[in-house]
């Protein structure tokens, strides 16, 4: 799909949102379920992004269930000095509640960060807040998260080899930490038949 095409969808995306809520219909997520792993589905954003938004989901998830109720919501928006309605809290949830089970998941966690790099989050909502709010310093992560459209474009057309770099260099970290471990191992064993020698 052609990038002036793609803007022109996401932007009948974002007046059909406005014009859902302005009605009090409700917003009928874009995003289906797949069955790959949340790396491959929110290939967006970097696996160093994906976990870090892990932890912050985590940091919430009072109940350690794997899913944020309301209750969580609501403390979660308080303790980010945003604090929500219950109307407002229920809004939220619904806006990325793909399986209607009034809680969400880490998958639709995620789904907030990819909205609101769409610009498809009604400004000033709850979950717009909440974007902004546990935003990931993207100095500090990569640029994966880059909210302009045609950076994120750019970038996606990079994210198959990256992925596969990333991948690799977390196995060659733990490669490398496990050779530290065998050498120190081997050392402290020169040193303790040294020692035993000795006496």
């Amino acid at each position: 799909m052609p990038a002036d095409e793609e803007l022109s969808t996401l932007l009948n995306r974002r007046q059909a949102i406005n014009e859902a809520l302005d009605e009090g219909k409700p917003v009928i997520p874009q995003f289906k379920k797949t069955n790959g792993n949340v790396y491959a589905e929110f290939h967006e954003f970097s696996r160093r992004q994906i976990k870090e938004y892990e932890k912050t989901f985590n940091k919430y998830d009072e109940g350690h269930d794997g899913f944020l109720d309301l209750g969580e919501v609501k403390r979660m928006m308080e303790k980010l000095g945003a604090p929500q309605t219950h109307l407002g809290l229920k809004a939220m949830i619904k806006e990325v509640d793909e399986d209607d089970d009034n809680k969400i998941s880490f998958r639709e966690f995620l789904l907030i960060f990819r909205k609101a790099n769409a610009g498809e989050l009604v400004e000033e909502s709850g979950l717009s807040k909440l974007a902004k709010l546990t935003e990931i310093d993207v100095e500090q992560v990569g640029v994966g998260g880059a909210k302009n459209f045609f950076e994120a474009k750019i970038e996606e057309l990079r994210k198959g080899s990256k992925f596969e770099d990333e991948i690799r260099q977390e196995q060659e970290e733990r490669k490398k930490e496990e050779q530290e471990k065998v050498q120190r191992r081997l050392a402290f064993q020169e040193k303790a038949a040294v020692f035993q020698a000795s006496h």
